[in-house]
């Protein structure tokens, strides 16, 4: 009879009491039950510690942080890290939901791919109420080059991503950036080859991303990568690539202030989901969200 592997899910969470108990459910829906749950508070004011420390009464698989203080996303992303018990570690946002394969599935391909430290999966993009947007993936095959990892276009989807315990104690997140951990978490790897990802094409993440963008924080997460750019030393990024490359971030930030200044900023969304066999994949997501509130009702 084979050990089971045991996964640790982090998710933080700062005043969420819409949206937790959805993330939570759609982890006790897991086909892979091996696990542990770290409900992370980041010093809530609504009921979302309530609701977290509810469920930790009914399942010993989940534990509930919580020092009462408002340290932001990256440093309890470290935490996780710290905290977990197991040797792989997923990620996930408090707003959102998982299908109920995503553990076994992504283990599976840790577990099968020794060469691969961390792995991500395509999302079905929803609105605030759970109605499918569309979809967005990531070929399999693709091969990160520096432009992709300085520009930001890795294809890793952050909030998806299971990791080797050991990468990530490699790899940290700045917790002085707010707004782009992610980014300079994958450039960072990059540039010390240290970034070895593997996509699963499938949508095994549901991201509630209707009102994720504002011009405010395109702007400021535009601004952040270009101080990150900056940075960095010679050794890694030359000068003459330093000023192609935050060239083309200014760029982007031209077309979104257009975008926003002619009220087409619906166009952002869009242009980054797809949705090719829509009605296949709503009723996967019915089928899901049956799952999850069932668990809610046990």
């Amino acid at each position: 009879m084979s050990t089971p592997t045991y996964i640790t899910i982090g998710i933080p969470f700062y005043n969420a009491e819409k949206y937790l108990e959805d993330a939570i459910c759609s982890i006790l829906a897991q086909t892979h039950i091996h696990w542990e749950l770290l409900l992370i508070d980041d010093g809530s004011s609504d009921q979302s510690l309530d609701i977290a420390k509810s469920y930790e009464k009914k399942d010993s698989r989940i534990r509930v942080l919580s020092d009462g203080e408002n340290k932001k996303l990256p440093f309890r992303l470290n935490q996780i890290i710290d905290e977990s018990k197991y040797n792989y570690i997923a990620r996930m946002d408090a707003d959102d939901l998982i299908s109920s394969t995503r553990l076994q599935k992504q283990v599976y391909y840790l577990l099968n791919n020794d060469d691969i430290d961390l792995v991500s999966t395509g999302i079905l993009s929803l609105k605030n109420d759970l109605t499918l947007v569309g979809y967005r993936n990531t070929p399999t095959e693709k091969l990160i080059n520096q432009a992709d990892a300085v520009i930001g276009t890795t294809g890793i989807i952050h909030a998806s991503i299971m990791a080797r315990k050991s990468w990530y104690r490699r790899n940290r997140y700045n917790e002085a950036n707010l707004l782009a951990e992610d980014y300079e978490l994958w450039l960072n790897a990059f540039l010390r080859d240290d970034l070895k990802v593997g996509f699963i094409e499938e949508p095994l993440y549901y991201y509630r991303e209707e009102q994720s963008i504002t011009l405010k924080k395109i702007l400021k997460a535009y601004n952040t990568q270009i101080g990150v750019i900056n940075s960095f030393s010679r050794e890694f990024i030359s000068s003459f690539d330093k000023l192609k490359y935050t060239s083309k971030v200014k760029f982007k930030m031209t077309i979104a202030k257009s975008l926003f200044f002619l009220n087409l900023d619906g166009l952002l969304h869009k242009r980054r989901v797809q949705t090719k066999n829509i009605d296949e994949l709503r009723s996967i997501l019915t089928y899901e969200l049956k799952l999850i509130n069932d668990e809610m009702q046990i």
